[in-house]
């Protein structure tokens, strides 16, 4: 799917335009005059069209001039659970975005759960905390894990999924 963005003039008197590559834009914004015949040089960049995943991106970026042209080669070069860490690493842990930056080298660890009690379901199966006999795994309080991940674990939404992490 073709990603569509627009450039919205900070001069109100100029008209802006949609576009989907860096060549078009450059292209389109050497021609645009404002109405006393002035170059525009500012401009707004706003997602328009594509997929959810790279809305989300652009959100957690915070889409710009300064960085739609590292943006749109980023989205085409990267699989969907790259952008998912750089979502979280960007939009919800602060760092900030470098498309230089390999995405899985910012030491967020992902969990494709719906919650935290099934996080902590998925810890004791796989015997994190140790092996637990089975007259005793009827008694295990899978409430008090979460709360306790959720000391080092948070929940996003991205792309309608809901993921817990945690950044180390």
């Amino acid at each position: 799917m073709t990603t569509t963005l627009y450039a919205q003039p900070y001069d109100i008197t100029a008209q802006g335009f949609y576009f989907d590559t860096t060549d078009e834009f450059d292209e389109k914004a050497a021609k645009l005059v404002n109405s006393s015949g002035d170059p525009v040089e500012e401009f707004e960049i706003q997602f328009i069209d594509g997929e959810q995943i790279d809305c989300e991106l652009a959100n957690a970026i915070n889409i710009n001039q300064g960085n739609f042209r590292d943006f749109l080669p980023c989205i085409e070069a990267w699989q969907d659970w790259q952008k998912i860490l750089v979502i979280i690493a960007v939009g919800e842990c602060g760092y900030d975005f470098d498309p230089d930056v390999e995405p899985d080298h910012h030491g967020i660890d992902i969990y494709y759960v719906r919650s935290m009690q099934e996080l902590a379901e998925q810890f004791v199966d796989e015997g994190l905390f140790g092996d637990i006999p089975e007259s005793l795994q009827f008694y295990i309080d899978y409430d008090a894990i979460a709360r306790d991940l959720s000391v080092e674990y948070s929940e996003t939404v991205i792309a309608g999924e809901n993921l817990i992490y945690r950044a180390s």
